[in-house]
Parts: C-alpha cells; sequence; structure tokens
C-alpha cells in the first residue's frame, strides 16, 4: 500500500480567497474574543506588509491599515476540507480526514488507472491550484508516516526502504507529537526523530504517555492503526457570502463558477451526474428567490454547468440586491458519457448537440426548444411535429423526401419539367375531415433544380410544389 497525503496549510483562508475576484489584496483572518482579536492567518500581501499569524489586531493595525479581515469560521474550513475530501475520492475509495490541516488517500491501486506516481502527482497539484487551495504533497508507505513528513517537505516519496531515514530526519517539534512529550524530550537533548527511534521501548513506556509508543510504532509501519474513512454525501448544498450586496449579475458570475466548478469536483468525485439543481439567491430585504436549472439528461462538466447556470440566472427577475448564493442539488443520477467515435471529423469548436441544446434551453427558454418527431401520418405537412411520435406503423415511402418542405403547398409554374420518379399517390385523412388525393412526382425544373410536386390523383397536372431537394 502507498498513501499520499495532501497538507492544506492554509485552508481557512484558501476558502475565504475564493470568493475574490482578486486574491492579491492584503487580507487577515481575525480570531479570537472580542476584547482581543488576533490575526489566525494572512495571505502573501497581507505578509508582504508585515503582518503576522498570532499578532493582536490593534497591533496590525498600528504596522498598517491597509488589510482585509474577515472573521475566521472553523464551520467553513471543515467544509472545504470535506470539499477537497469528495474531490480525492475520484482518485482513491479510502480517503480519511482524520489528520489535522490534512486529507490522506492510499494510492497503490490507482497507479494503474492514472499512471505513475510523477503523472498523478502533477495531476493532483494541477487540479488542486485550480480549486485554489495550496497545498504539499509527500507520499509514503503509511498514512502516518506520510502525514509527518508534510510537516517538513513537499513532493518527496518514499518507499519502504527510506522510509526510517526520511523519518529519522524530522524534528521532535515538528513530528506530530503532542506538546508535552516533544518539550520532554527536546530537554532530554533529543533533537530528531531518528534519536527517538534509537530509545529503549521499555523508557518510552516509563517515561511518556502509553499513546506515544503504539504512534512511532505507527510512523515506521511497524503497527497498524485504522482510519475513519471519508464517504461523499448524497447531496450537495454550498452557500457563498458576500461582503457587500452585490447588485449586478455580472458581479456575480465570479462566485456563480466558483460553484458549478465545485459541483462539478464533487460529481466527479462520486462518478455521477446532476439532472436539476437550485441556485438560491439570498437578499436582505425579501425573501430569497431562486434559479431552478434543470437538464434533460444528466451533466457534470464544469464549463456546460456554468454556461446553463449563467442563462438561467441572466433570464432570472431578480427582486433585491443578492447578499449570498447558495447551490443546492439533489437529483444526482449516474452520468454515462456521451459515445464518441475514435476518429472524430469534428472541428475542435464543434459542440456536442446535448450541450449545444442545453445552452438554448438555458438563454431562450424551456418552451422555446423542441425536439422533432415523426407521427404516423402519411400526409407529408402531418408526418412530423413537436409532439411525441403517435404508436402506427408508417410503410416506408417509395420516393426520397425533400429537406425543405414549404409550409403550403405552391403552384409550380415550369413549361420544361422533367419528370424523374413517380407517381407516389398518398391517400389519406379521410376520418379527420382533412383528406388528400395526391400524386406526387420527383421532377426537375428548367433551371436544374429538383423538387418535389403532386398533383391531383389520376391526373398529370397542374403540379403544386411541396419542397425542395439539396
Amino acid at each position: 500500500m502507498r498513501w499520499v497525503c495532501l497538507l492544506l496549510p492554509q485552508l481557512a483562508l484558501d476558502g475565504v480567497l475564493r470568493r475574490q475576484p482578486v486574491p492579491e489584496q492584503p487580507l487577515a483572518l481575525i480570531d479570537g474574543p472580542v476584547q482581543r482579536r488576533v490575526l489566525h492567518s494572512v495571505n502573501p500581501a497581507a505578509r508582504a506588509l508585515g503582518l503576522r499569524p498570532g499578532q493582536s489586531l490593534a497591533a496590525a493595525q498600528a504596522i498598517n491599515a491597509g488589510f482585509t479581515s474577515v472573521a475566521h469560521d472553523a464551520k467553513e474550513a471543515a467544509h472545504w476540507r470535506d470539499l477537497v475530501a469528495a474531490w480525492a475520492y475520484r482518485f482513491s475509495s479510502q480517503v480519511s480526514t482524520q489528520f489535522s490541516h490534512a486529507i490522506v488517500l492510499e494510492i497503490g491501486r490507482s497507479l494503474k488507472l492514472f499512471g505513475p506516481w510523477p503523472r498523478l502527482e502533477a495531476q493532483l497539484r494541477e487540479e488542486l491550484r485550480e480549486m485554489g487551495f495550496r497545498h504539499r504533497l509527500v507520499a509514503a508507505p503509511n498514512p502516518h508516516a506520510a502525514r509527518v513528513l508534510a510537516n517538513v517537505h513537499d513532493g518527496i516519496g518514499l518507499t519502504d526502504e527510506s522510509l526510517l531515514t526520511g523519518l529519522g530526519q524530522i524534528p521532535v517539534e515538528r513530528a506530530g507529537l503532542d506538546r508535552e512529550t516533544a518539550l520532554s524530550l527536546s530537554r532530554m537533548g533529543l533533537r530528531r526523530l531518528r534519536q527517538v527511534f534509537e530509545l529503549p521501548r521499555d523508557s518510552i513506556t516509563r517515561r511518556f504517555p502509553k499513546t506515544v509508543l503504539p504512534y512511532l510504532d505507527a510512523l515506521r509501519g511497524e503497527m497498524t492503526q485504522p482510519l475513519t474513512l471519508y464517504r461523499p454525501p448524497d447531496e450537495f448544498d454550498q452557500r457563498m457570502e458576500f461582503d457587500h450586496e452585490i447588485e449586478s449579475s455580472q458581479a456575480l458570475l465570479f462566485p456563480l463558477r466558483r460553484l458549478t466548478a465545485d459541483l462539478a469536483t464533487f460529481l466527479a468525485g462520486r462518478d455521477g451526474g446532476v439532472q436539476r439543481f437550485v441556485l438560491v439567491l439570498e437578499h436582505e430585504r425579501c425573501e430569497d428567490s431562486e434559479v431552478t436549472v434543470g437538464l434533460l439528461a444528466p451533466e457534470r462538466a464544469a464549463a456546460t454547468l456554468f454556461e446553463l447556470t449563467r442563462g438561467r440566472l441572466e433570464q432570472a427577475q431578480v427582486p433585491a440586491p443578492v447578499r449570498g448564493l447558495r447551490l443546492i442539488a439533489q437529483e444526482l443520477p449516474p452520468f454515462v458519457p456521451a459515445s464518441r467515435d475514435l476518429f472524430d471529423a469534428r472541428s475542435q469548436q464543434a459542440m456536442p448537440w446535448p450541450q449545444l441544446r442545453e445552452r438554448l434551453r438555458a438563454r431562450l427558454g424551456d418552451d422555446a426548444v423542441h425536439g422533432l418527431a415523426v407521427r404516423g401520418d402519411h400526409r407529408p405537412e402531418r408526418a412530423w411535429g413537436v409532439e411525441a411520435p403517435a404508436q402506427r406503423d408508417v410503410a416506408p415511402p417509395s420516393l426520397p423526401r425533400p429537406g425543405w418542405l414549404l409550409h403550403q403547398p405552391i403552384p409550380l409554374r415550369d413549361h420544361a419539367l422533367t419528370v424523374l420518379a413517380g407517381p407516389e399517390r398518398i391517400e389519406s385523412g379521410w376520418w379527420d375531415g382533412f383528406e388528400v388525393r395526391r400524386d406526387y412526382y420527383l421532377v426537375e425544373t428548367s433551371s436544374g433544380q429538383r423538387a418535389w410536386a403532386y398533383c391531383v390523383a389520376g391526373e398529370r397536372g397542374p403540379y403544386m410544389l411541396h419542397g425542395w431537394f439539396a
């Protein structure tokens, strides 16, 4: 088995930055009681101003007041951790959020599907960057060792043979031990885990809490400690709150893109799709408004979900400025990818028909887009429509049908017509009051055009033009 640790050191701050169109602005998360507010974490722009985690808010403002402060929300940080876990579930069925500020997943079996570790590592990093989460990645033979190594390293991958050497170089204070144990070891002159591993086992048992020795054995892989594994929920529910009211729909596009991208990430982890979801627009002065997005088939592509939701949002009547967005998806059916030919001749810019259909429905409305269905009727003008096809058997026509059928037949005035095929007699409609008795011909006009024309059954003229062939 092989485990990967995704260390997310600034998860809470990254979650706030995902709402900001310009994340380079100085930003600090504030924590602590009202009487003594301190900086929980800062982004690189705020750090460049001299701000540091642990500073009091008053001291930070005295250094430089040109930064934005946002209250730290531990529940929101847990939500972002679960989102990353849902994403990681796409790569492994064994994912755990048990370790602080980190996610671990077993990838030994995944390497057969996603390729060797360097390729999988590059894919994990690229997708994490696209999601907006800073991270460290470490691979090791067991999850406990991977978590400790991520405290110091980024990008290393240890094997069973190199594990003890890599762990032995870890400073004691970064080894994941409790504070009192790490301080006691430091007072004994032990600075690296290598020195701790060399201590007699009975000495560790006598001097330190009973949890220390099993923990050291778990690091070395000599003892297995069970993990609580993550399981993705059966629905998606995510919310973004803004610092101020937003009146323009264009300003909502940035958080909307984030929400739909997170939905796509969640769906990819579950290997499922979504067929219906609701975008809730939260207002301060009135009740929340809802924009429902329904699809004809399950979908999970981030770009498609964003475009469909954007089209629905632009058509919606928003009664008041928006203070927050919430996306709820409860209908998550299995997703079946559209089949594609091995040698697809379509251009790169060509859009698959299902995506084009959904985009038209989002832009024009559900009632403006219909499919064409064949009806069980021999009369050409009644042989198709927007309703579901009638359950009748229709005899195949003896003549080809034109691609362009006129709305109303018109006289065909051409004295040099050439009959190429026909006649095909159609007698139908006596039961509904629209009886027709016609002989249809494939004809060529004097200008070389091919037409579909008919005359009264049993006669040879005059001809009525009913359609054109390409």
